[in-house]
């Protein structure tokens, strides 16, 4: 990658906070898995600065597979994702300045969080990411403190990832992405497998994020919560097609648009 789009990729960056900044534009992508299980089929949408987005689908519709190529890990086989105004590709990140930058600003946490933990302790775990920014040991140390403390899991600090609970290891994961601070959240069913309380939890968490002018993708089939949380839905059916944009309101009215989704029952309230 040539100097000139390494500086753009970091001065779009360092933009867009402004309130009116794409942070993600995503045009005609399609994806599949070993070239015939198609995940994704010419999908088209936009995730502006500041917006708490929800991509709304039944499993299997191809929601992680988008939030992954948000995030860099997997790449389109046709058109093309944009992050900041520029695009992500496997070229772009093989340069460390490219990867460094956009890294500290997206944060992505897994729908299993087996997969996301990896540390012998939740200490290290939580400090693994800001120990990639190069910070001292001081600020490391700062933003594990906050980041735990965030998430009332002081108690787990010296704790195996492994033997914790479903819930406190959900925790762990989100903490050890907000102690990289990042501006853009992407959260996978992140209300999968936890109880009422932690549900309850984790909402009043995402609200916090928008709050703080965070942007926030939360990929789910949870009917529940997209009401609290979104500021507008995408609507994924089991083609792997966007077939629906609206506020929640709209979308969460729209029955015969869940239920042709697989989100809904014809003969129960959709929410």
């Amino acid at each position: 990658m040539d100097n000139r789009l390494k500086t753009d990729f970091i001065q779009t960056v360092t933009s867009a906070s402004h309130a009116d900044a794409d942070v993600f534009n995503v045009e005609q992508v399609s994806f599949s898995y070993d070239k015939s299980q198609v995940a994704l089929d010419q999908v088209n949408l936009r995730i502006r600065s500041g917006e708490c987005a929800v991509i709304l689908g039944a499993n299997g519709s191809g929601k992680s597979t988008l939030l992954k190529l948000m995030d860099g890990l997997y790449f389109p086989q046709s058109g093309a994702i944009r992050a900041f105004g520029s695009q992500l590709s496997e070229v772009a990140f093989q340069n460390d300045e490219f990867n460094f930058a956009f890294r500290r600003k997206v944060g992505l946490v897994f729908q299993d969080s087996d997969v996301q933990l990896f540390s012998p302790s939740v200490l290290e775990e939580v400090a693994f990411a800001p120990l990639q920014l190069g910070l001292t040991t001081q600020e490391v140390n700062q933003r594990v403190d906050e980041a735990l403390h965030a998430l009332s899991i002081e108690k787990l600090r010296d704790r195996a990832p492994h033997r914790l609970s479903g819930g406190e290891k959900r925790k762990v994961a989100i903490a050890s992405i907000l102690s990289l601070r990042p501006e853009v959240w992407l959260l996978d069913e992140p209300t999968a497998g936890l109880d009422p309380r932690s549900q309850s939890w984790l909402v009043e968490f995402i609200l916090d994020q928008h709050r703080l002018g965070k942007t926030v993708v939360v990929a789910t089939h949870d009917l529940s919560i997209v009401e609290h949380i979104a500021t507008c839905v995408y609507v994924f059916n089991e083609d792997h097609r966007l077939v629906a944009y609206g506020s929640p309101d709209e979308i969460l009215h729209d029955h015969a648009l869940l239920h042709a989704c697989n989100l809904a029952h014809t003969h129960l309230p959709p929410h």
